[in-house]
């Protein structure tokens, strides 16, 4: 019976699963087109970046409140609300297209609603996968739900390409729709337990600004998950800087076509680490995952910087986002063990709104730091020009670029063994008790051992 009940609610995650892979896949497909559509009626890249931040903005802002909902409302129904409002969004935007009207404010309009609906996916989401998946099984599903952002980041931009030729700017978005009805329809025909209430979680209960407020006390009060949090709040800063930066000093070196192929094969690489989540669930000790990875990651980025052969970099590239998914698949495991099921929607959308609040900084300071501080020292007659680090990685409009990486990489690496040299995080996973996850197992185990009360009363009648 317990084989047969975990092997169903597995079944009833990879359904719900299967939707959400959809829908990622066809908002890849916008995001991308859209995208190419604001550049190509502005020549603005500083419009390109607002866009990005009028989704950045409202997730952050929402992520709290969000949070508290989802812990109060069914799991399930908020991630139809927030599919159904983030697809209603994008079919906003389809209309304004389809009848001459769509302007860029209108986009920000759009993404802000789309932003403000998505904010609810993913504590939902996260919690959802608690109450399905068996513990010893929640790294395999974490590496499942990346999946669907690794293959929507190596074949969007080409699919989307491709169709914005073929059926256009409307076409591609009326396509992202659809994928949302297959998202709402998957979570319609399955059932997802509530959570066990926790004295925790019921003493938390009260207005929505101290629900809200709930997420960041539950972590305080824990180092081992607190340290955690930080330590990826400071590589996602690290992280951040080198993102907007890998195609201008790509593009210093080499033609656009070749960055192309490099990219798909960076792609590639998150595709193959997604792949060997799911199937693997992460080392036992999942904080090694982490950590370990971390560190790989900060030594592939220092490799992507000290060398200007392209092959090389496609490499380095190729093994910092292979990391990726093992790093966030052990990371998302840890707080779903660690965190209890009613109170995770608000743990969880605080957790992510401190790890990510570091991005808008590192957007904000890489152009400057690049292009004032590091890429002189490496042209020519620049005051590293003609040192050690000249000879080592080279002279050239990429070089300064370059010799940022080296030094990123390198905070990345002391970034995750300050991790290890934090008792509370390196045994957050033996020190901090498992909280009490009820999955759907556990309740049809509870049925079962129901009908197996009544079974010597039936056998005595024999």
């Amino acid at each position: 019976m317990a084989s047969s009940s975990t092997s169903r609610s597995f079944r009833t995650f990879t359904v719900i699963w299967f939707g959400q892979l959809v829908s990622t896949l066809g908002s890849g497909l916008t995001g991308f087109a859209l995208g190419v559509w604001i550049y190509q009626e502005t020549g603005s890249t500083t419009l390109f970046a607002m866009n990005m931040l009028a989704f950045a903005i409202p997730t952050l802002i929402m992520s709290p409140f969000a949070g508290a909902l989802v812990d109060r409302y069914d799991r399930r129904w908020m991630m139809i609300l927030s599919d159904t409002g983030a697809g209603l969004s994008t079919l906003a935007v389809a209309v304004l297209l389809l009848t001459d009207n769509l302007e860029i404010p209108y986009i920000f309009i759009a993404t802000a609603f789309n932003a403000a609906f998505t904010s609810f996916q993913w504590p939902a989401y996260s919690a959802v996968t608690s109450l399905l998946v068996p513990r010893d099984q929640l790294g395999r599903a974490s590496g499942m739900v990346q999946i669907g952002q690794a293959i929507s980041q190596l074949l969007a931009p080409a699919a989307a390409g491709a169709l914005l030729v073929t059926i256009g700017l409307e076409g591609i978005i009326l396509i992202d729709f659809a994928t949302f009805g297959v998202a709402v329809l998957t979570l319609l025909v399955v059932h997802v337990p509530k959570p066990a209430a926790t004295a925790e979680g019921e003493a938390s209960k009260g207005s929505i600004w101290k629900e809200a407020a709930f997420g960041w006390r539950y972590i305080v009060a824990r180092p081992g998950l607190l340290g955690l949090l930080l330590v990826f709040a400071v590589f996602n800063l690290l992280s951040g800087i080198n993102a907007p930066l890998i195609v201008p000093m790509i593009l210093d070196m080499t033609t656009a076509d070749v960055l192309g192929y490099m990219a798909s094969i960076v792609g590639l690489g998150m595709l193959i680490g997604t792949l060997v989540m799911s199937a693997w669930g992460g080392p036992k000790r999942k904080i090694n995952g982490v950590l370990g990875f971390l560190m790989l990651s900060g030594g592939a980025t220092m490799l992507f910087g000290l060398t200007p052969y392209l092959a090389v970099m496609a490499i380095a590239g190729f093994i910092m986002m292979f990391a990726m998914p093992i790093i966030n698949g052990s990371s998302q495991a840890i707080w779903q063990r660690k965190v209890d099921a009613d109170v995770q929607g608000r743990v969880f959308s605080v957790r992510r709104m401190i790890a990510w609040s570091m991005t808008p900084i590192a957007y904000a300071i890489a152009g400057v730091l690049n292009d004032n501080v590091f890429k002189p020292l490496l042209v020519e007659g620049g005051a590293l020009a003609d040192s050690i680090t000249g000879r080592v990685i080279g002279v050239g409009p990429s070089r300064g670029t370059g010799l940022l990486f080296i030094v990123l990489g390198f905070l990345s690496i002391l970034t995750a063994a300050s991790g290890y040299l934090n008792p509370r995080v390196r045994n957050v996973e033996t020190e901090l008790p498992d909280a009490e996850l009820k999955t759907i197992e556990d309740e049809l185990q509870e049925q079962a051992e129901d009908v197996e009360d009544l079974q010597p009363s039936a056998s005595t009648a024999d």
